[in-house]
């Protein structure tokens, strides 16, 4: 969303207590898709809209090693889990969404030899998703938009948000001690969005989800694309770093189990999908709280209550990142409110 400003002229400036994409950007799954979104249709459409959006941005500032557009591929191995993610295949399809139903075998003979699963298995293949490498994305549009004239504050905290006597806000305070004199703020914080909303007397409430992800390294990336296998979510990371996440072991984070193990779970687990990853060791760790709004769906616009302050809080925000930061600078420049946001304006959530 600043890029989208600073293309426009609009004087931004980033403020962020760590490095650009380092924090929970850097520790999500970052798959970019649809297929997981069908709770409601406006948020299935919003983030088909985010797909799209994400191959306009490849277009315009080039994939480099950001962008990743190799497709999706899902299988179980139980009858529940297999029939609930058949039928909503049935239900994508319905919607227009590309899906594929392919077998084991045929997986492992055109896209993935590395896997291990049952040949006659069904497999789900979605061609249109992808996954990105966030950290290098966000660092790239910090990077234009610094090169167009915005102004970046790293290793800075928000402490207050001053207000004119019309409630309009007026002024930013800094930890390092500077205070800026703005007439707009973006509330793109993530999980740290709820204490950011309080400084304008603001209730944001937000979930507690944690979620752990683990990076492995190995000689060479066996897999092409990312994957929703029995009990592990797997992708590439590049030539030589995997990640894996799994919610089945984000349910052992409240048990107070030791991220190591969690990190030796997640590696087993995949070890099990993906047997040449035998040699490949664990690298990193990181549980991090993912930035979700109470009932699940963005928060994203104007508080019509606060003149000038905005929110982009979102779980998916890799997915929805484009669309929102363009249909929000849109707003922020225009004044004028896009329909495509109607069903999560900030103001569903009472004061």
């Amino acid at each position: 969303m600043g890029w989208n400003l600073s293309r426009h002229g609009v004087k931004v400036v980033f403020i962020d207590a760590g490095q650009p994409g380092e924090g929970v950007t850097n520790w999500s799954f970052s798959w970019v898709n649809a297929s997981n979104k069908t709770a409601r249709k406006s948020y299935f459409d919003r983030n088909v809209a985010g797909m799209a959006a994400h191959r306009e941005l490849a277009r315009t500032i080039g994939p480099d090693s950001w962008w990743h557009p190799s497709g999706h591929l899902r299988w179980a191995d139980d009858p529940a889990a297999e029939a609930q993610f058949l039928k909503t295949a049935e239900l994508l399809a319905s919607w227009d969404y590309r899906v594929e139903l392919r077998t084991g075998a045929e997986v492992r003979r055109r896209l993935e030899p590395a896997l291990t699963m049952p040949d006659e298995a069904p497999v789900l293949f979605y061609p249109d998703e992808a996954w990105v490498h966030g950290r290098h994305l966000v660092r790239r549009l910090v990077g234009q938009a610094v090169a167009s004239g915005a102004e970046h504050r790293s290793g800075t905290a928000v402490c207050d948000i001053g207000t004119g006597a019309d409630g309009s806000i007026r002024t930013v305070a800094l930890s390092d001690g500077s205070c800026l004199d703005v007439n707009a703020v973006v509330n793109a914080a993530g999980p740290s969005a709820s204490h950011v909303a309080e400084l304008i007397a603001r209730h944001l409430p937000m979930r507690r989800e944690p979620g752990a992800i683990t990076r492995i390294s190995c000689a060479q990336v066996p897999i092409h694309r990312a994957m929703h296998a029995p009990h592990i979510e797997i992708r590439p990371d590049g030539d030589a770093s995997m990640v894996l996440h799994s919610r089945e072991i984000d349910a052992l984070i409240d048990t107070d189990e030791d991220p190591a193990e969690l990190a030796r779970l997640l590696h087993e687990s995949a070890r099990q999908v993906v047997p040449e990853l035998g040699n490949s060791r664990i690298v990193q760790t990181r549980v991090a709280n993912r930035p979700i709004p109470a009932d699940g769906f963005p928060s994203v616009g104007a508080v019509p209550s606060v003149p000038g302050y905005y929110e982009a809080v979102s779980h998916s925000g890799i997915t929805l990142g484009p669309v929102i930061g363009r249909l929000l600078a849109s707003e922020i420049l225009s004044g004028k409110r896009d329909e495509m946001l109607a069903d999560f304006r900030p103001e569903r959530f009472p004061p």
